[in-house]
């Protein structure tokens, strides 16, 4: 076979860009991405990386890719939609190699386009191949797509254009740039100490799987043995799916290298852990494992927490399923009042390809819940949901539950509340549209129409994650970011106080978009209206 090569499903009629999300009137949170990889000689890669993409499907559900080599030639296939939707039997068997690289995607700010979708591949001078997958989000974007646009401008100053508007494209590109000289490996330690942020990437080139984690550890990553080789991926349960044991986490600022000569773990950076504490509060699955600690017995325990720090009279604790179940089950346990399914959810509503009629529309949130009025009729109850970001759900749950009969609802949250935008991998809103950042809890409670409204505190949460709250990053919730955000990006405290409008450094109002628009996460949001 001759060099690698990048082959690549364009968009097609059976998946076009989603239209609806049936969460559009206020979207939770979302994590950005799941990351897959393995290598395992002898084994059927690309079935085990589709079924891993499945177990993270969560994770990201606009896009899907799986990069797969046989040692010689590196096959890309990606395309937009759900990772059942974008792979069938056909196409998994046209996969021949012995590792892969697999990536599941929601965008933010980069376009929910084809090019966007990973594992993002580029082939060096020499003529291997690279793919990439990436969790996370990094903050000095603007000057790693400054970089490769200065490597891509000839002598004449005519600038070749960048394929897609993602920071993992850009990482992609500096690793191939720099590997025709040194390698892939030592490519990744001399760019990875520049990167800064929050990734956890998978990548790989004919021969060799690698895996790296930012020095602070934001978003997880993974590694686990298989009888005849190696899997690395976003969380736990994607190595259960596939029958892989967890060997340990990446750690914070480690490269792995996985390939015929064994496992080798490289430093690029000294560790200093910042956890995302939203991953147990939400985004991970319940049954993963994050630095020792179940997520599901962390969602239980931060209810019995809300129980505790929030009591009230009531006749029934009922979840919204089925992120607030586990904290629901909690806040039953804490307060002695009974549990229940007050709710039931549509499994199947998940990003729907079909546009529904405005009356279809108006129905909003009961297209995915609808109570049970049996269950509900002339009770008090207490609703544990896992978050508010605009209050749109709940406003429009209270209202849904009171028509059904329900005395009083008592609205219990299992998360503080959310005042700050993520730079580093969730898209929550700007901060204009956090309905928290404006209001306090009693302007919330009146907002959403309940008879009352608690919010788990930062240090009930975080005693519930079982980490040392100097290792675990909550700035959505505090303001405090770990990673600093740099001021050429017009991201500096100062002006997250007045989101509406770009500024200058001298203060004044700005039209230009803003260096970070190659970006995707929420570093836009200094310019969404």
């Amino acid at each position: 076979m001759g060099p690698s090569s990048a082959r690549n499903q364009q968009p097609t009629e059976r998946n076009p860009e989603p239209e609806l999300d049936p969460e559009a009137h206020d979207p939770a949170p979302r994590e950005e991405c799941g990351v897959f990889g393995v290598w395992a000689p002898g084994e059927d890669v690309a079935n085990l990386t589709y079924y891993g993409l499945y177990a993270l499907q969560h994770r990201g559900q606009e896009a899907a890719g799986i990069a797969v080599s046989d040692g010689r030639r590196m096959v890309v296939f990606k395309d937009l939609g759900l990772v059942s939707q974008v792979f069938d039997e056909q196409v998994l068997s046209s996969l021949k190699g012995h590792l892969a690289v697999g990536h599941c995607r929601y965008s933010t700010t980069g376009s929910t386009t084809w090019e966007n979708a990973q594992p993002t591949f580029r082939t060096t001078a020499t003529g291997s191949g690279i793919a990439l997958g990436h969790n996370g989000n990094l903050v000095n974007t603007a000057e790693l797509r400054d970089e490769v646009a200065a490597r891509r401008t000839d002598a004449r100053g005519e600038r070749r254009a960048i394929p897609a508007s993602t920071d993992s494209d850009l990482i992609t590109e500096l690793l191939s740039a720099t590997a025709a000289d040194t390698g892939v490996e030592e490519a990744a330690l001399r760019l990875l100490p520049r990167v800064r942020g929050a990734f956890s990437l998978v990548f790989a080139d004919e021969q060799t799987l690698y895996a790296a984690r930012d020095p602070h550890g934001v978003r997880p990553l993974v590694l686990g043995r298989l009888e005849r080789g190696w899997v690395v991926a976003s969380e736990t349960a994607a190595l259960d799916i596939v029958g892989a044991s967890m060997v340990r986490e990446v750690e914070p600022g480690e490269l792995l290298a996985i390939d015929a000569d064994g496992l080798r773990s490289s430093r690029f950076a000294a560790p200093e852990p910042k956890g995302c504490v939203f991953e147990y509060v939400y985004l991970a699955r319940p049954d993963t494992t994050i630095s020792g600690r179940s997520v599901h017995a962390a969602r239980v325990e931060i209810g019995r927490r809300l129980a505790d720090e929030y009591p009230v009279e009531a006749d029934l604790v009922i979840p919204v399923p089925e992120s607030g179940t586990p904290a629901a089950i909690g806040y039953a346990q804490g307060s002695g009042i009974p549990y229940g399914q007050g709710l039931v959810k549509n499994q199947y509503v998940g990003r729907t390809f079909i546009q529904p009629s405005q009356t279809i529309r108006q129905l909003g949130i009961r297209l995915k819940l609808n109570p049970l009025r049996e269950v509900i009729r002339g009770k008090r109850l207490v609703v544990v949901d896992d978050s508010i970001v605009r209050g749109n759900t709940q406003r429009a749950l209270v209202r849904m539950l009171r028509e059904a009969g329900a005395l009083e609802v008592h609205v219990r949250i299992a998360s503080p509340p959310v005042r700050w935008p993520c730079f580093y991998g969730i898209d929550f809103a700007t901060r204009a549209e956090l309905v928290a950042s404006g209001l306090d809890t009693e302007g919330v409670r009146r907002s959403i129409g309940a008879d009352s409204l608690g919010y788990v505190s930062v240090d009930g949460m975080i005693a519930a994650s079982e980490q040392p709250r100097s290792r675990l990053c909550a700035a959505c919730f505090t303001g405090e970011y770990p990673i600093p955000l740099p001021e050429e990006a017009r991201l500096g405290k100062h002006l997250l106080e007045e989101l509406a409008v770009p500024r200058d450094v001298s203060g004044a109002a700005s039209g230009d978009p803003g260096p970070l628009a190659v970006g995707y996460g929420a570093a836009d949001a200094l310019g969404r209206p």
